[in-house]
């Protein structure tokens, strides 16, 4: 499943954010063209001791406190005579791949990843702007735990894992052409669980970049710049329907034992979203979530030693449908810029069959635009603010879209 799940992220990666449906109704030209960079980072990081093995649980009896990555990147971003870079404060979009050495090979391995990155404006300076942005892909060459053959590496379980990263740099023109970056980046990878172990690995450190603009022939704060007028946001209700699946690894605890079921469970799910838009880069709503977790309330009774006095095996149950199913409302909010939204939500199961469905949830979820009313839907849910859930991976459509855009 990762595999097929690895394909589609690297066709999205290919078209869908560097590519837009053509003419669209209530689009408004570009007052010029993109701008293409392509630029070089490195990331020397520390990586957060969250576990035993981390802190020298493994081979080599020392903690494993450095890791490194080299990053190559392709961004677009639009002339600063656009509506656009007025409006989402100098946006750009494009993809990365990335490699990493954590110190440990033998038992982590040294990963590659491939990932979606869009960052903007915080603040701008003479020379100089406050930056932020984000990365998601997906990494491999990981070397998993393994109970025989790598039993003390209980942070990662799957050769394939999600890669997140969040920065916050400087970006220092140097002149038209170049640009030179430095700050800080939060870096986190796990396969969502969907496989044991799912531990995680977290790192925080400092990035540095240098970045070359292909045609760009004024800087980015020159006067010459046209200041364009930007047109007042028709305020509107907007209505997003999601149906969405995946896949995830459960465990229970039976006479104060913690135990980790062998199956792979599914999961299915809608919600259907009331946004209010209130302006280009923010709208707010309710939203109606529904679920099938075939993992939710599952148990065990019994178990058997066998006669070799091996572990005891224990047979894990279903509960009846109605345990399994559940309603929720949710309070969501969504940042919006060109090609993609970045969703958070709070919420409670108001209809639901107890037990593990019982308590609060919370939702994280990248919106990646397909069409003007259609996108890719990759989020993930979190129970009760700590407890992992599941992922969220499916498609939606957006009604009564009156959203202007400014790009094409």
């Amino acid at each position: 499943m990762w595999k097929k799940l690895f394909l589609l992220l690297s066709g999205i990666l290919l078209v869908s954010g560097l590519s837009v449906a053509g003419n669209r109704k209530d689009t408004i030209p570009l007052s010029n063209h993109f701008i293409h960079q392509l630029g070089m980072e490195v990331r020397p990081a520390y990586i957060i001791p969250t576990n035993p093995f981390l802190k020298g649980d493994n081979n080599q009896f020392k903690a494993l406190k450095g890791a490194y990555s080299t990053h190559l990147r392709y961004a677009f971003k639009f002339s600063s005579s656009s509506y656009a870079d007025h409006i989402y404060g100098g946006p750009y979009q494009g993809i990365g791949v990335t490699y990493y050495d954590f110190g440990d090979r033998q038992e982590i391995g040294n990963p590659a990843a491939v990932y979606l990155l869009q960052g903007g404006r915080l603040a701008r300076f003479s020379r100089a702007s406050l930056n932020y942005e984000w990365n998601f892909g997906l990494s491999a060459g990981w070397t998993p735990y393994d109970i025989d053959t790598n039993p003390n590496n209980v942070i990662i379980g799957s050769k394939i894992n999600a890669y997140l990263n969040t920065n916050f740099y400087l970006n220092w023109v140097l002149s038209a052409k170049f640009d030179l970056t430095s700050g800080i980046t939060l870096t986190h990878f796990s396969n969502g669980n969907t496989r044991f172990p799912n531990a995680g690995l977290n790192t925080v450190g400092l990035k540095m970049a240098l970045v070359y603009n292909f045609n760009q022939n004024e800087p980015s704060f020159s006067k010459k710049t046209q200041q364009p007028q930007v047109p007042e946001f028709p305020c509107h209700f907007s209505y997003d329907l999601i149906a969405f699946g995946s896949w995830r690894r459960k465990g229970v605890v039976y006479n104060d034992n913690p135990l980790a079921s062998p199956e792979t469970y599914e999961v299915m799910g809608f919600n259907f979203t009331s946004f209010y838009n209130m302006g280009y880069r923010l709208r707010a709503g309710i939203s109606v979530d529904g679920v099938y977790d075939t993992s939710a309330n599952i148990y065990t009774e019994d178990y058997i030693i066998p006669l070799d006095g091996t572990d005891p095996g224990y047979t894990f149950y279903k509960p009846p449908l109605k345990n399994q199913l559940a309603l929720g409302i949710s309070a969501r909010a969504e940042y919006v810029m060109p090609y993609f939204s970045v969703n958070i939500g709070l919420g409670t199961n108001v209809i639901h069959g107890g037990g593990d469905l019982k308590g609060l949830y919370q939702v994280l979820a990248l919106k990646i635009e397909t069409t003007r009313n259609s996108f890719i839907h990759i989020g993930y849910n979190l129970q009760n603010f700590k407890d992992p859930n599941y992922l969220m991976l499916g498609f939606g459509y957006r009604f009564h879209n009156k959203y202007p855009a400014f790009y094409r």
